[in-house]
């Protein structure tokens, strides 16, 4: 798959900026000395780019967008193993130098499947990219497959395409606009096909859906075929799923027995993969293989471990490659509907769509000479309910966004001290009276070991500074960290002794800062760094407790409660 189509014109200098500026007598001022760095491009290709000491991310981004074309927006950036996700950093601060490498991966809007059928009873699916591509796009790919030998006709011609029964002009509309649904048709009549009369298109559309196309056929009669089944990993008997979780494992097993193939997504670091229902035209889950995370073995984007982290560490410092799969499933059982603990279908207080741990059996069946043969492939993984949306926050600025459901996700994100809120992982839709709902996914670096690297991108929205409403004051309130720590248990993940003190630091700073009226703004500069290099005040009070546990005591009990203390006194200092 083509990591990306965008195409915009290279810098002559590779740099993308000026090299000069000038001072307010308007006479010359030399630049700083520029400093070579390679960039590991998307098909393992690399390129050198002219840069500056004092850069930020931000302009490096820009300067990869300028000489090749990538969109500053859909970049992510990495460097011994760690993403270079704060934009306002240099990149001298992540440690990058001279002739240094920097990996380049790619976030691409996901691609829609669209199904176009022909007057000769002919399907074809295409992965189109719904936010580029238009109606113009959809009839190029038919011709082209019209002139392949197998689809010829003595009709000849151009094509013209239709879409509900409508005509659509070759540069007119989007394809998320032309099939508002994933699967949904484009129905093209090729070979002279404005020629046609009504009744000629009508007798030619009608048995479609019924007709099995020649590639289809082809297809089916291939050496090889996958016949994946998805179930739910279970460690505890006591643990009863959720009617949703359920029903969300049904669909997507029933899709997967009518062998509707899932469709990896190409945004991400790792693989992602869309699921189907029975139908084949809706989307019911989204898989995580664990084994295909950032840095694994599998990952389909490209990356090789060795050439990336030597430790096992993730791209978030306190992480580990292969668990994300069970934070993606931690964050929707600590998610408690604001009733309390989940036990139906309820959302939970920040909406975190339902999560499962499952298996896939994958089974490759060779077929020749009449001898079926099986090797089946285990994958282990999270699958998230989709949710239908209408893009991410990335799309449009934040100032329409209800104060409320700005509120929810920030407690989500300093309770578990998420490593990656961004606004790409950040959906939303309309509710029936017109307001924006917000729908936090993504949460494969929550729960991290350390807060080096909690990074919330809602501080700097303005309803992070409008006070908490009586409701979600109320829910904090309900928190229990130590029930959480055993649900976490009860469900199959036993947290690592630094993960579930981050839990317990995240909460317990949440609660002692609302008690003093501190807003999400106040509360998250606590737990965020202002720059790469300086430390920010929760990582200081948990280095300050840790140096005051006496050896010989109940070193967990002892250190929470220095741990609190210290807040205390250190809220005072900065709060009062």
């Amino acid at each position: 798959m083509a990591s990306t189509e965008i195409t915009v014109s290279p810098s002559n200098d590779g740099l993308g900026l000026a090299a000069e500026q000038l001072d307010g007598s308007q006479s010359p001022r030399r630049a700083p000395e520029p400093m070579l760095i390679y960039i590991a491009m998307p098909g393992s290709s690399f390129a050198p780019l002219q840069v500056l000491a004092s850069d930020s991310i931000a302009t490096v981004k820009l300067r990869i967008q300028n000489s090749k074309g990538f969109l500053s927006r859909n970049q992510i950036l990495v460097f011994d193993g760690r993403e270079l996700s704060r934009k306002d950093c240099t990149i001298v601060d992540y440690g990058v130098g001279y002739g240094d490498v920097l990996h380049l991966v790619t976030r691409l809007s996901d691609l829609r499947r669209t199904t176009v059928r022909t007057v000769f009873g002919r399907r074809f699916r295409l992965h189109l990219e719904q936010q580029r591509r238009n109606a113009g796009c959809i009839k190029l790919r038919d011709e082209g497959i019209s002139k392949k030998p197998e689809c010829s006709s003595d009709a000849g011609g151009s094509s013209s395409l239709l879409a509900e029964e409508e005509k659509l002009e070759d540069g007119g509309g989007l394809v998320s606009n032309i099939c508002e649904d994933p699967g949904s048709d484009a129905d093209v009549l090729t070979c002279n096909s404005d020629k046609l009369s009504a009744e000629q298109i009508d007798e030619g559309f009608e048995p479609l859906a019924d007709v099995a196309s020649d590639m289809e056929n082809e297809l089916q009669s291939d050496a090889k075929k996958e016949y994946p089944l998805v179930e739910p990993v279970f460690v505890d008997p006591d643990v009863s799923l959720p009617p949703a979780v359920m029903g969300m494992i049904q669909a997507t097993l029933a899709g997967l027995e009518k062998e509707h193939a899932p469709v990896m997504s190409s945004q991400g670091t790792g693989g992602v993969y869309f699921m189907f229902d029975s139908s084949g035209q809706d989307y019911v889950a989204v898989f995580k293989p664990v084994d295909e995370e950032p840095m694994a073995m599998n990952n389909p984007q490209g990356f090789q471990p060795h050439t990336l982290s030597s430790d096992g560490e993730g791209l978030k410092k306190g992480t580990k490659v292969g668990e994300g799969a069970f934070r993606e499933v931690a964050a929707y059982i600590l998610d408690h509907p604001a009733s309390g603990h989940r036990g139906s279908d309820e959302l939970g207080f920040a909406g975190v769509p339902p999560t499962v741990l499952v298996r896939c059996l994958h089974g490759v069946t060779d077929q020749k000479a009449g001898c079926d043969s099986v090797e089946r492939e285990l994958k282990i993984g999270s699958l998230q309910m989709f949710m239908k949306n209408s893009g991410s926050c990335e799309d449009i600025g934040p100032g329409a966004f209800p104060v409320q459901e700005v509120h929810k996700i920030a407690v989500l994100d300093m309770r578990l001290a998420n490593a990656d809120r961004h606004g790409g992982n950040i959906l939303f839709h309309k509710d029936d009276d017109g307001q924006y709902v917000l729908i936090p996914i993504d949460h494969g670096y929550c729960l991290p070991e350390s807060f080096e690297d909690c990074t919330f991108e809602w501080l700097y929205w303005r309803q992070a500074r409008e006070p908490f409403s009586a409701e979600t004051l109320s829910y904090i309130e309900s928190l229990d960290v130590e029930e959480d720590v055993k649900l976490l248990k009860l469900h199959g993940w036993q947290p690592s002794l630094k993960s579930a003190r981050v839990l317990r630091i995240g909460t317990m700073v949440l609660k002692k800062g609302v008690a003093r009226g501190l807003t999400a703004y106040q509360i998250g500069n606590v737990m965020c760094r202002e720059t790469i290099r300086a430390k920010s005040k929760i990582e200081e009070i948990v280095e300050e407790a840790e140096g005051a546990v006496l050896a010989g005591t109940d070193e967990e009990e002892a250190f929470m409660e220095a741990v609190s203390g210290i807040m205390d006194r250190r809220l005072n200092e900065l709060f009062n």
